[in-house]
């Protein structure tokens, strides 16, 4: 029964190799118990998984829950009016003679109602709007309203990124310090569109625009530091969605209200980064929500909501009240990056809505955002 070294056959000594049947009954002996492990192994994960879609379902249930009793209580004519116990008078008696304000959608809703309480303060207005016609007759309706002959139209489809460029490049051949910069113009569409240069619609507009209008018309806004601001007019609905990289939606079913909301929670956080990155600029940058407000674009995008809310929907002047607000509140009153909400700061998560973690993709949600508008990259 001994080898001719005197070991037992398959003694396991270190440095002799095993024969092939060895290797094959070694590996036979070995293979149900790693199957064993590795099924353990991939069920444990696929529990794993469904945990985490639970999960993110009850959350999803929650943050839609939420954003609606918080909505309804507060986002109303009846919130507007409750809160504006608080207003202070004095802050809106401030003048605006001689400072460039522009803003972006102005010939109606929101912005119209912005452009006209900024002019109604002396301010000079520029009015981006991507209709010819009808930015006329807003124009000559504020100036009427006004008095201000120093409002002025400028025609630009914020869906063009290439628009967007031409018109920076020419507004800032005019060499003036911007002290006002209001990201107002807003679209929701609820079918897939994809613009001429490729882009998801409701993103071009919301997003694309927004972030290349500001950098690019940065030192015109350093030219008026310290005075100098930008306010972005975003929404309640990003209380829905966590800040999401995936920026053109390419989810095979397109949810145009969920890409809205996610592309408000991207001018948030933007208006965070914006903040930071400038802080050394003089350049202050805020976020607000109107809250819901009876626009030609609400009744359009979202007629459910505006039957519902009939009669309880805010008017544009109460819906802009707080973009005048910001535009006219010296500097040291307001604190760069935070989102406002009916002259005053507001949390910008819900408690245990799991959206606040998500911010920390905002540097590479800039960098794709400046690859997707052929901007160089960020220095």
């Amino acid at each position: 029964g001994e080898s001719a070294s005197g070991a037992p056959p398959c003694s396991g000594r270190k440095n002799e190799p095993l024969g092939p049947e060895a290797k094959q009954h070694f590996v036979s002996a070995r293979a149900p118990e790693e199957e064993d492990r590795g099924g353990g192994e991939r069920e444990r994960e696929s529990a794993r998984a469904r945990e985490r879609r639970k999960n993110m379902f009850i959350q999803k249930a929650w943050r839609t829950a939420a954003f609606g009793l918080y909505g309804f209580t507060q986002f109303t004519k009846s919130g507007f009016v409750e809160h504006a116990k608080k207003f202070r008078e004095e802050d809106m008696q401030i003048r605006l003679d001689g400072k460039n304000c522009l803003v972006t959608g102005a010939n109606s809703g929101l912005g119209y109602a912005t452009a006209q309480g900024l002019a109604s303060h002396g301010a000079t207005v520029y009015m981006l709007c991507r209709n010819k016609e009808r930015g006329e007759t807003a124009l000559n309706e504020i100036r009427s309203k006004t008095g201000n002959m120093n409002v002025h139209l400028e025609i630009c489809d914020l869906s063009s990124i290439n628009e967007v460029k031409s018109f920076a490049t020419k507004f800032s051949s005019l060499e003036k310090p911007l002290h006002v910069l209001v990201n107002n113009a807003g679209l929701l569409e609820h079918k897939r569109t994809t613009t001429p240069e490729g882009l998801e619609l409701n993103f071009a507009v919301n997003v694309a625009a927004t972030y290349t209008l500001t950098e690019l018309v940065m030192p015109l806004l350093e030219k008026a530091a310290p005075d100098a601001r930008v306010i972005t007019v975003a929404s309640g609905g990003m209380y829905t969605e966590p800040l999401n990289t995936n920026l053109q939606y390419s989810e095979s079913e397109f949810d145009g209200t969920k890409q809205y909301a996610r592309n408000k929670r991207v001018q948030v956080a933007l208006t965070e980064w914006w903040a930071e990155k400038y802080s050394n600029k003089g350049v202050g940058f805020y976020s607000m929500h109107p809250g819901w407000a009876d626009t030609p674009g609400v009744s359009k995008s979202l007629p459910v909501l505006s039957e519902k809310l009939s009669g309880n929907l805010r008017s544009n002047e109460e819906g802009a009240d707080t973009v005048v607000w910001l535009g006219l509140q010296p500097k040291e009153k307001l604190v760069p990056g935070t989102f406002y909400f009916d002259r005053a700061e507001a949390q910008k998560h819900l408690k245990f809505a799991g959206t606040a973690a998500s911010h920390e993709k905002i540097g590479s949600i800039v960098d794709s955002i400046r690859s997707i508008c052929n901007l160089p990259a960020n220095p």
